[in-house]
C-alpha cells in the first residue's frame, strides 16, 4: 500500500506539473505575461535544473563538489558548437551538452573521487577553473569575447527538461542505486565493508549530475544569446552550492525551493549586485545559526502529507 501510494502522489504531481506547463504555454504565446516575467521563469527553470543535478552528487552521495559551473559550462559551449558552427538541431545540441558535460564528469571524477572532504572540493573547484581559462583562450568559441548564440531555447523545451531532470534524479534515488549512494554519504568506509563498489557509484552518480547540469547549460547558451567565459567562474559555483545548503542537504524538494526563492530575489536586486551578495551572505548566516539543516532538512514535501494522513488516523482511531 505504502508503495502504490507514493506511485499514486508521483504521478499525480507528474500531471500537475503538466497542466502548469500547457498553461503558462498559452500565457507565454498569447503575451498575457510581461518579458521580464517569461526571463525570470527561465532562469528558475535553469537554475532548478543545477539545484536538483547537484543536490544528487552533494545531497545525496555525500560528495563536496564546488566546480559545478564547469559542468554548466561544458554544456553551454558543446551545445552552442553544434547549432551555431555546425549547424546541428536544437535537441542534438542538448544531447550533445549533456553527454560532453557527462564526459567531463568522467574525465574529473574518476580520478579524484578517491578523495574526501575539503580535498575534494578543491580538485572540483580546481576543474572547473581550468575549464574556465581553457574556454577564454580558445579563439573558435570567441574567446574572452564571447560566442553569440541564437535564441532556441522555449518553454516546452524548458519544462520538459526540468521534468525529465527531477523523475529521473527522484527514481534513482529511490532505486538500489540510490540506496548504495547514500549508504556512501551516511558512511563511506561502513558501505564498502558491505561490498558496495563505493568508487564506481560515486563517479556514476558525478556523471549523472554533470550530465543533467550539461543539458542546463546547453538551455543557458540558448536563452540567453551569447556566452563567456565569465559566466563561469567559480562565483557560478558558489551560487549553485548555495541553493542545495539552504534548501538542505538531502532534500530535492529543499533544493528546488531555494533556487525559486534565491532566483527571485536576485533577479529583483540585479541593479544592486553588492547588496545581493550582502543579503546572500545574511540569509545563509541566519540559516546556521536557527536552522543548520536547512529549508527542509533531509526531508521532502511527501512527507509532510504523510503526516497529516498519519494525524487523521490518530483521531479516527
Amino acid at each position: 500500500m505504502k508503495i502504490l501510494g507514493q506511485a499514486k502522489f508521483f504521478w499525480t504531481s507528474v500531471v500537475l506539473a503538466v497542466v502548469f506547463a500547457v498553461v503558462m504555454q498559452f500565457l507565454i504565446a498569447g503575451g498575457s505575461i510581461n518579458q521580464f516575467y517569461v526571463n525570470t521563469l527561465f532562469f528558475i527553470g535553469i537554475n532548478i535544473i543545477l539545484a536538483v543535478s547537484l543536490h544528487l552528487i552533494i545531497g545525496i552521495t555525500g560528495q563536496f563538489s564546488i566546480g559545478h559551473a564547469g559542468f554548466l559550462a561544458v554544456g553551454a559551449y558543446a551545445s552552442a558548437i553544434m547549432t551555431m558552427k555546425l549547424s546541428m538541431p536544437f535537441p542534438v545540441a542538448l544531447i550533445v551538452g549533456g553527454i560532453a558535460a557527462a564526459v567531463a564528469g568522467l574525465i574529473i571524477g574518476i580520478p579524484t573521487l578517491r578523495l574526501r572532504g575539503d580535498y575534494l572540493a578543491i580538485a572540483t573547484l580546481g576543474f572547473g577553473e581550468i575549464v574556465r581559462i581553457v574556454f577564454l583562450n580558445i579563439d573558435y568559441v570567441g574567446g574572452a569575447s564571447g560566442m553569440t548564440v541564437s535564441h532556441l531555447t522555449t518553454w516546452p523545451w524548458l519544462i520538459g527538461c526540468v521534468l525529465l531532470t527531477i523523475i529521473v534524479i527522484v527514481n534513482f534515488t529511490n532505486s538500489t542505486h540510490g540506496r548504495a549512494c547514500i549508504s556512501i554519504r551516511e558512511n563511506e568506509i561502513a558501505a564498502d565493508a558491505m561490498g558496495i563498489n563505493t568508487t564506481y557509484y560515486k563517479v556514476a552518480a558525478f556523471a549523472l549530475g554533470a550530465f543533467f547540469a550539461g543539458i542546463a547549460g546547453a538551455l543557458y547558451a540558448h536563452n540567453f544569446y551569447i556566452i563567456q567565459p565569465t559566466n563561469f567562474g567559480f562565483l557560478k559555483s558558489f551560487d549553485i552550492l548555495i541553493f542545495v545548503v539552504l534548501g538542505g542537504l538531502g532534500s530535492m524538494s529543499g533544493a528546488v525551493i531555494a533556487a525559486i526563492l534565491l532566483t527571485i530575489i536576485s533577479t529583483y536586486l540585479q541593479s544592486y549586485p553588492e547588496l545581493r551578495m550582502v543579503i546572500y551572505s545574511l540569509v545563509l548566516i541566519i540559516m546556521m545559526l536557527y536552522r543548520p539543516q536547512g529549508l527542509m532538512g533531509t526531508k521532502e514535501i511527501t512527507s509532510f502529507f504523510k503526516v497529516g494522513k498519519s494525524a487523521k488516523g490518530r483521531n479516527a482511531a
